[in-house]
Formats: structure tokens, C-alpha cells, sequence
């Protein structure tokens, strides 16, 4: 008998992966920096991607409760997913109030999952509003990955038909943090499963 039939490769079980794109503004790039990402992940067969994109989510500025609001309209999809892609800009140094505003309205949905981000700016590539936006999950139980991908002045790398155009290093950049994610997401959701955390 080989090793291979004494121990025979079972697929490993399809994770949840959602794709939130953080800015709101019109015009912006961020849905097409999204758009590129998903496709990237949904590669990989083992991802089920559901991109959301918060310029088409209702959530008011008011209304949430302490401890999130079960009434969002996203909450669901959010509670399903093993994972999240968090698509930010830089503004002012720091991240979208929309996305804050999108963070807020939840909580039970991000905790002991993991967070990866994907990041623009005009110089820095978003790194600031990353650096930030690590505390902010931190305090909701969630876990950060170290990797990242971090894009300079993006809108120079859409094309005529709209779409993004990465070079080799943006790519390897986002199939080291897919390969970080999906490890923390099959992780971290043995743990919710197996051992759940008393909060």
C-alpha cells in the first residue's frame, strides 16, 4: 500500500471569503481595485467570494446600537464569511468614515475571523490607513494578517476597458496574502467550531 492510499487527500472545505470595497466617493477607483482582487481570489477554487461594496449598502450614520445592529443589511452575509478583504483608500491619513461607519455597525460578525487588506493612496499606497484599521479590528476580536497589498496611484493602471492592470510584484503581493488569509480563515473557523472563545 503507498502513503498516498494509506492516507488519501480529502479537499479541503470551500471558505467564505468577502471582499468589502470601503470607499464611497464618486469618481474612485476602489470598486475597480476591488474588482481585481475578487478575481484573483476566485482563482483559487477552494474561495467563494462575495464582494461588497459599501456605496451600495443602506447604513445611516444613526440608529446602531452598542454591540452592533442586527437590522443592517449586510450583517448576514458578514456572518457567513470565514474571512475578510478590507479594499481602503488613504483620506487625510487615515481611513473612509464610511467604513467606519460600516465597522461600527457590526460586531459579532468580524470577531475570530481574519482581516486582510488591500490598499491605495498617491504615494504611501494606504499603508497609514492599514496601520489604523489593525487597532480598530483588534478591539473587535478579530485577527490581522501580516501581509498586505499596498497599490500606488492605481487610476494610472486602468486600461481602456476599464479594468486593472498589476504588475508581477502587486501579484505576488496578493497571492502571499491570499495564501496568509485562507490559512488563518480554515484556522480560525476549526476554533469557532471546535473551541469557542467565552464572550
Amino acid at each position: 500500500m503507498t502513503e498516498q492510499e494509506r492516507s488519501p487527500t480529502v479537499p479541503a472545505p470551500e471558505l467564505s471569503l468577502a471582499v468589502i470595497v470601503g470607499s464611497v466617493r464618486r469618481p474612485r477607483v476602489g470598486r475597480k481595485v476591488a474588482d481585481w482582487f475578487a478575481e484573483t481570489a476566485r482563482q483559487r477554487t477552494h474561495l467563494a467570494v462575495d464582494l461588497i461594496d459599501l456605496a451600495e449598502v443602506a447604513l445611516p450614520l444613526h440608529g446602531t446600537p452598542p454591540g452592533g445592529n442586527p437590522n443592517s443589511p449586510i450583517s448576514g452575509r458578514l456572518a457567513s464569511a470565514d474571512g475578510f478583504v478590507v479594499v481602503t483608500p488613504e483620506y487625510n491619513h487615515s481611513f473612509p468614515a464610511a467604513l467606519k461607519n460600516a465597522i461600527d455597525w457590526h460586531y459579532r460578525e468580524w470577531m475570530f475571523k481574519p482581516v486582510a487588506f488591500v490598499s491605495y493612496g498617491p504615494s504611501s499606497g494606504g499603508v497609514r490607513a492599514v496601520e489604523q484599521l489593525r487597532l480598530v479590528f483588534a478591539e473587535l476580536y478579530a485577527a490581522t494578517t501580516r501581509n498586505a497589498v499596498a497599490l500606488t496611484a492605481p487610476w494610472s493602471l486602468v486600461g481602456r476597458d476599464g479594468t486593472l492592470t498589476v504588475d508581477a510584484p502587486t501579484r505576488q503581493a496578493a497571492d502571499t496574502t491570499l495564501d496568509e488569509l485562507t490559512w488563518w480563515a480554515s484556522t480560525l473557523r476549526s476554533g469557532r467550531l471546535d473551541n469557542p472563545y467565552p464572550v
